[in-house]
C-alpha cells in the first residue's frame, strides 16, 4: 500500500495549525494578560479561519472543516480575551485556571 503524501502533508499542517494556538491561549490564561497582542491581527485571523471553515463546508471537505473550525474556536477565545477589559480577562483566566 502506497503512502498518500498529500494526506500526510495535510494532516501535519492541520495538526500544526491547531497546536500553534494552544501555547498562546495557555499563556493568556496563566499570565492573566493579553498585553502585546494585536486585536486587529486576531480579528483577521478569525475571519480567515471562518472563511476556510465555510469553504470546507461548501466543498464538503472535512479535512478543511475540522482543523479550521478548531483554530477558529481558539482564535475567537484569544480575540475575546484581548477585547475584554484587563480586569475581566483576569477574571476569565482565574475561572479557567484558579491554581495560577
Amino acid at each position: 500500500m502506497a503512502i498518500d503524501w498529500i494526506t500526510v502533508v495535510g494532516t501535519i499542517g492541520a495538526c500544526a495549525s491547531v497546536a500553534s494556538f494552544t501555547p498562546q491561549a495557555w499563556k493568556i490564561i496563566r499570565g492573566r494578560s493579553t498585553e502585546g497582542l494585536s486585536l486587529a491581527m486576531f480579528a483577521l485571523t478569525c475571519l480567515a479561519f471562518a472563511a476556510w471553515t465555510t469553504f470546507g463546508l461548501l466543498q464538503g471537505e472535512w479535512t478543511l472543516i475540522v482543523p479550521n473550525a478548531i483554530c477558529l474556536v481558539f482564535a475567537l477565545f484569544i480575540l475575546g480575551m484581548i477585547a475584554l477589559p484587563s480586569r475581566k480577562t483576569a477574571e476569565v483566566a482565574e475561572a479557567l485556571d484558579p491554581e495560577s
